[in-house]
C-alpha cells in the first residue's frame, strides 16, 4: 500500500512511524497543486491536513482508494468528486477538544488579566522603581459572574461551557446548525447572545451558514467592554470589520487562533492595529498539543486500517 502525505509540515514534530508501519509512506512537507498531481500518481492513500484535494488530483491517482484527512474539517476536499469515484474520505474528530479548550482559556485569561503587561512591568524594572509593594494602577477583570456566549455547541463548545462554569461564568450559546441539542445551558438567538455576552467564544465549523457570520453589524451589537475569541474558523468573522471594531474601541479586544488566509498576510489589518495591546494571536496551534498530535496519528492509523480492513 502506497501512502502519500502531501503536507506533513503542518503536523510539527509528531512521529509518523505508526502510519509508515502500514505500508510505504512518502512524506512531503508541502506541495503545489501541480506537485500534488505528480506525487500521488501511484498512491492508494492520500493523506492531507490542509492541502486541497480536488477532482484533478484524484484523477491523477488511478489507484486511489482513500483520502485520509489529518484534521476534522473537510472543506478542502471535493467530497462529491470522491463520492463519484468511490474514494473513501475519513477525517478525525474529537482528538483535540482538551487542547483547544485550554488555548481558549489561555486567550480569555490573557485578555482579561493582561499577564504580558504585568510581566513586562516587572522585567523592565518599572515595578522595581515604583516605590510601592503592589502596583495596582491597572487592575484586571474577574471571570466570575461574566456571561460567555459560545457560538457552536459541539464537543468543544460544551467543554468550554463546563470550564467556564468552573470559573463561575454563565454560559449561553447559539447553535449554528439550528438544533438546540444541548439542554444544560440556555440557547439564545445570535443577536441576543452578542448583546448579553462579556466574552463571545467561537467554536463552530465553516459552512454556508457560518461564513461571515460575525460582521460589522454583529460586532456593533456587542458591549464595548466585551471580547471576541475565535478558535473555530477564520472566515466565520469579517476580519477587517473586527480590526476596525478593536481600533475604535467598539469592543474591548479580540483573540484569534484561526484566520481567513493562513498564514496571516503581513499587510493584514489585524497586524497593523493602532491598539495591538487589545489583540492576542496564536498561529492556528490550538489543536496541536503533544497529546492531541499523538491521538491524531493514532486515529489516522485506525481509519486506514478500517478502510483497508487491516488487522
Amino acid at each position: 500500500m502506497k501512502m502519500v502525505f502531501l503536507d506533513a509540515g503542518t503536523m510539527g514534530p509528531v512521529s509518523l512511524d505508526p502510519i509508515a508501519a502500514l505500508g510505504e509512506l512518502a512524506v512531503y512537507q508541502g506541495c503545489t497543486h501541480q506537485e500534488a498531481c505528480q506525487r500521488v500518481a501511484d498512491a492508494d492513500v492520500i493523506i492531507t491536513n490542509k492541502a486541497p484535494v480536488d477532482d484533478a488530483i484524484m484523477a491523477a491517482a488511478p489507484a486511489l482508494k482513500m483520502i485520509c484527512v489529518s484534521a476534522t474539517g473537510l472543506n478542502h476536499i471535493d467530497l462529491e468528486a470522491a463520492r463519484k469515484r468511490g474514494i473513501a474520505v475519513r477525517n478525525v474528530a474529537d482528538y483535540c477538544t482538551e487542547s483547544v479548550v485550554q488555548i481558549t482559556f489561555m486567550h480569555i485569561l490573557s485578555l482579561m488579566c493582561r499577564p504580558t503587561f504585568y510581566d513586562a512591568e516587572v522585567k523592565d524594572f518599572t515595578y522595581s522603581r515604583s516605590g510601592v509593594p503592589n502596583d495596582v494602577r491597572e487592575p484586571f477583570h474577574e471571570l466570575w459572574g461574566k456571561t460567555i456566549g459560545i457560538i457552536g455547541m459541539g464537543n468543544i463548545g460544551q467543554r468550554v461551557a463546563q470550564v467556564a462554569s468552573a470559573f463561575g461564568m454563565e454560559p449561553v450559546y447559539y447553535s449554528t446548525s439550528g438544533t438546540n441539542h444541548c439542554k444544560e445551558w440556555p440557547s439564545l438567538p445570535l443577536d441576543k447572545l452578542l448583546k448579553a455576552a462579556d466574552i463571545v467564544s467561537i467554536h463552530c465549523p465553516l459552512n454556508e451558514r457560518t461564513c461571515g457570520l460575525i460582521g460589522e453589524r454583529e460586532l456593533a451589537l456587542m458591549k464595548p467592554s466585551a471580547y471576541l475569541v475565535n478558535l473555530g474558523r477564520g472566515a466565520v468573522v469579517d476580519e477587517a470589520a473586527l480590526a476596525a471594531a478593536v481600533d475604535t474601541g467598539r469592543i474591548a479586544g479580540a483573540a484569534l487562533d484561526v484566520f481567513s488566509t493562513e498564514p496571516l498576510p503581513e499587510d493584514h489589518p489585524l497586524l497593523h492595529s493602532s491598539h495591538p495591546e487589545r489583540l492576542r494571536f496564536t498561529p492556528h496551534i490550538a489543536w496541536a498539543s503533544h497529546e492531541s498530535l499523538d491521538r491524531l496519528v493514532g486515529r489516522m492509523v485506525e481509519n486506514i486500517r478500517e478502510v483497508f480492513q487491516l488487522r
